[in-house]
């Protein structure tokens, strides 16, 4: 398996062929607040919302993103769904995306997060059930399937980071792309003066070389650390110590990233639970890091702060 990893550096392209996908995700659609309004369209025929779903989960399971030849259970474990607050007309739509990636921890039956977004509600669409949804990262066909196309990008990019140093580096290129192509679309998100949480955000945190350690943490933490922990639990945790001070590498380097942000929103009550445990030092250490790194997360280690 590890070979499969360090060779997406050598094969991973834009198109691939046409076999087994890279994906597993389950879809979801909530239309529950346009059936509580008075909108007009919100109560004509629900079968548009089971087609929007069924749509999503084809792009997204059926597609081929990449050249690497994937196993079933080494299928990116994730979820995409999306939650609509508005219907203007029969075809477009406002709602939030949400999106959740968890990663396997070997030898072991837990599973761990690796990503977990959830976007203001002013994303924007059309979905037109007579029209399947189309990918080409240097081409914008709607709001819609870039705006999945790139997170699943963004997820290949961490997921493939966790298993090889800089492994995922191929896939945020490509989420980068997508952004560019889709920051003269009108539609907001793309750009990096729309707001803090843009989408540019997070391809720009995974491609600015000022903010190379991210990489390194990702590693570190997961391959090197929670992959580690059935074998020497003293070291692995001394690894995943070593990625944290990676991520302050990052806030050193520019504070908020949104990066560092969506690391300690995913991972600090797996922290806490891997920590409680160790040493009194170990604790320590881990609190200091986040304390400077994420302090809105620091009282949840309070424990740690009394030693």
């Amino acid at each position: 398996m590890n070979k499969r990893f360090v060779a997406i550096l050598l094969y991973a392209t834009l198109l691939g062929s046409v076999c087994a996908q890279e994906f597993r995700c389950a879809v979801s659609v909530n239309y529950q607040k346009l059936m509580s309004t008075t909108q007009a369209y919100a109560t004509s025929d629900t079968k548009i919302f089971e087609s929007m779903k069924q749509a999503v989960e084809d792009f997204i399971n059926a597609r081929k993103w990449t050249a690497l030849e994937m196993e079933q259970n080494e299928l990116l474990d994730c979820t995409f769904s999306l939650i609509l607050v508005e219907r203007s007309s029969l075809s477009d739509f406002k709602g939030q995306i949400s999106v959740q990636l968890r990663r396997p921890v070997f030898n072991s039956t837990y599973t761990t997060g690796l990503f977990n977004y959830m976007e203001s509600a002013d994303f924007t669409f059309s979905f037109n059930e007579s029209q399947p949804l189309d990918y080409d990262p240097n081409t914008f066909y709607g709001n819609l399937s870039s705006a999945i196309s790139y997170y699943l990008y963004i997820m290949l990019g961490i997921y493939f980071d966790s298993f090889a140093p800089n492994g995922g580096e191929p896939f945020f290129e490509v989420a980068h792309t997508i952004c560019q192509t889709a920051e003269n679309s009108g539609f907001k998100g793309w750009k990096s003066t729309d707001n803090q949480k843009a989408r540019y955000w997070f391809y720009e945190n995974h491609t600015n070389s000022a903010y190379a350690s991210i990489h390194q943490a990702y590693y570190l933490y997961h391959r090197m650390g929670l992959d580690m922990m059935t074998k020497d639990q003293p070291q692995a945790r001394q690894n995943i110590i070593s990625a944290l001070r990676e991520v302050q590498n990052v806030h050193k380097a520019r504070a908020n990233t949104l990066a560092v942000q969506q690391f300690f929103d995913v991972k600090i009550s797996e922290i806490v639970s891997i920590f409680t445990p160790a040493p009194t030092e170990e604790q320590k250490a881990v609190y200091d890091i986040v304390k400077q790194v994420s302090p809105i997360n620091a009282p949840k280690l309070k424990n740690f702060a009394m030693q």
